[in-house]
Order: structure tokens, then C-alpha cells, then sequence
């Protein structure tokens, strides 16, 4: 299993945020790379490790609500200005005047939105896997109510009652099982989060992951024993909370976007991954109206959790890009 740099530890916008840092600290600009959910700095081993190895300066923080990072009470403390602040408030910390943003998942979410709140801290941006779209024309979470159900995850994590919460955090173990494979083959119909076209894919996660049975799952995990391990101990401690609080912001981020340019004016690039049934490469259809300097790379053969399951393909692409567009 690659080894992680040492924890590491920034006051920031009102929180303590955990974080590794590897490569010269002379390198610029810096990449900081930001995961998703359910996932931890850890998700980017593989490219801390090989970005650092070549010459490039790499920093991958827990983020609010996550890992060795705060996990406040308040959910309008996950909106969002705090996940955006958070990062600039770790630019501060370590005496960065910009930097390039990559994003996975929710990651992806925040990266995006980092130009558009903060452009005199961003060099550039990378998107794995998630798109950057225009605003809803109405609140998101209603619309996911109306095209998926209500037992579809995200309309579930609205809950008050965090039922969701208590389903992943007395299975851990359970729910790193059901979520970190590859994706069923496209022709065959399992059961399963892979299955399916993004119409008619079952999103009741918290319900599936209760009766889930790795034994009866014929989708190859992505993690070794050791890796899954990290995860299960980390959110173990944490609970799942603090992330699930970000999709509670949902409803709020879009009422108070709404006189936000959209527009992304710093170099950006777009990792597709071919098989992601949840983000799949169509759903960044588009997206040259509102980035005029965006460069787009597919990778094959990847479900959703790309920098894993396809780490020497990604590490690459945001080597010879970096390299290419900033030097």
C-alpha cells in the first residue's frame, strides 16, 4: 500500500483542516487535490505520490466534515462559501498565491465553484468526473426528487433525521464494500449501483448498502484489504455526517448562487470516466459555453472512482497538463 506524507494541520476559516503535503515547496503553481464522497485525502494516494515524484508540489486535505478535519455541528457550516473558504484559508496557511484545483465527486463540486468565488487564488482547474453546469433553473434537489424518486440518496440525505447517516455509520465496513468497485459490465444487469442507464439506476444507497452482501457481488473492488481498512477505521471514528451535510446544502448553494457568472476564465481540463453511471462522460456535454479554455481527456474502461481505480492514467494526464499549460 503507497504510504501517505505526514498529517499535517492548518487553522482555516474557522476550522482545524488536516493535510498532506509532497514535492518542492519551490514548484508553482501547486495542485491541491480535493475528494469526494465518501472518500478522504487518502483517495489520492497514487497521485500524491507520482505528481510529487515529478517535480510538482501536491497538497490533499480531509475536508470539513472529513477525516482529521473539524466536522462542525451546524449544517449551514458545510455551505457552499465555507468549502470554498476552507481552501482559501489553506492557501493562506501555506503562503500560496494561487494554485490549481482538481476535484473528484464533490471535490469536483467545489473546484468548480473556486473560480467563480475566489479568482485571484486560482491558477486553474481539473474536474474528474464531474462537470461543470449552468445553474438549475430550479431548486436541485427537487428536481432529483422529481427524476430519480424520493428513495433516490440525495433526496434521502434531506432527512433531519439522518437516517442515512446511521445506516452507513453501523455498517462501515459494509458500505466500502458496496461502494468502492468497479461497475457491473454495461450488458449485464445486477443490482447494483453500476447497473443501468443514469435513468433508470436504483439510488436508494442507504437501502441497498442495509442489504448488501459482499459474498453476492460479482463487481471487482478497487481497494486491497489494507486500503479498505484506512477508510473503514477513518469513518469508523468520524461517522458520515460531516459529508452528508454537504448534499444538505444543496437547496441553499443554488438560492445563493443565483447572481453568480457561471463562467470559468482560468484554464481548465475535464477527466471523463467512460463508465461512471452516475456522472457519465455526457453530463459534460456543453460545458465550452461556460469555460472557453477547457481541454477534455476520456478515460476508458473507469466506473466513478477514477483516480483509483485508473491512477496511473490520471496522474499522467494531470502531469503532461500541468507541464504543459503552466510549465
Amino acid at each position: 500500500m503507497i504510504e501517505m506524507p505526514p498529517l499535517q494541520f492548518a487553522r482555516t476559516n474557522g476550522i482545524r483542516m488536516g493535510y498532506y503535503e509532497a514535492g518542492p515547496n519551490t514548484d508553482t503553481p501547486p495542485v491541491i487535490l480535493c475528494h469526494g464522497w465518501p472518500e478522504i485525502a487518502f483517495s489520492w494516494r497514487h497521485q500524491i505520490k507520482a505528481l510529487s515524484e515529478a517535480g510538482i508540489r501536491v497538497i490533499a486535505p480531509d475536508q470539513r466534515g472529513y477525516g482529521a478535519t473539524d466536522r462542525p455541528e451546524p449544517v449551514e457550516a458545510y455551505d457552499m462559501e465555507h468549502l470554498t473558504g476552507d481552501l482559501v484559508g489553506l492557501l493562506d496557511h501555506l503562503k500560496i498565491d494561487k494554485a490549481i484545483f482538481v476535484g473528484h465527486d464533490w471535490g469536483g463540486f467545489i473546484v468548480w465553484q473556486m473560480p467563480l468565488r475566489h479568482i485571484d487564488r486560482v491558477a486553474g482547474v481539473v474536474g474528474v468526473n464531474t462537470p461543470h453546469t449552468p445553474r438549475a433553473p430550479s431548486d436541485p434537489i427537487g428536481l432529483f426528487r422529481q427524476r430519480f424518486g424520493d428513495q433516490s440518496y440525495i433526496v434521502q440525505f434531506q432527512d433531519p433525521a439522518r437516517e442515512p447517516d446511521r445506516i452507513f455509520g453501523s455498517r462501515v465496513e459494509q458500505t466500502f464494500d458496496f461502494f468502492m468497485r468497479k461497475p457491473t459490465p454495461r450488458k449485464e444487469t445486477a443490482p447494483t449501483a453500476g447497473a443501468g442507464e443514469l435513468p433508470k439506476l436504483n439510488l436508494a444507497f442507504p437501502q441497498m448498502v442495509a442489504g448488501y452482501d459482499a459474498k453476492f457481488d460479482p463487481r471487482t473492488p478497487i481497494l486491497s484489504p489494507e486500503e479498505k481498512q484506512v477508510f473503514v477505521d477513518t469513518f469508523t471514528k468520524t461517522g458520515f455526517t460531516g459529508g452528508i451535510n454537504w448534499y444538505r446544502n444543496m437547496s441553499r448553494n443554488w438560492q445563493r448562487s443565483a447572481d453568480l457568472d457561471r463562467t470559468v476564465r482560468v484554464p481548465a481540463l475535464m477527466i471523463m470516466a467512460e463508465n461512471d453511471p452516475v456522472l457519465p462522460p455526457s453530463a459534460a456535454d456543453g460545458m465550452e459555453k461556460i469555460i472557453p479554455d477547457l481541454e477534455k481527456y476520456l478515460v476508458r474502461d473507469s466506473g466513478h472512482w477514477t483516480q483509483q481505480e485508473k491512477p496511473d492514467e490520471v496522474s499522467a494526464k494531470l502531469i503532461e497538463w500541468r507541464r504543459r499549460r503552466f510549465g
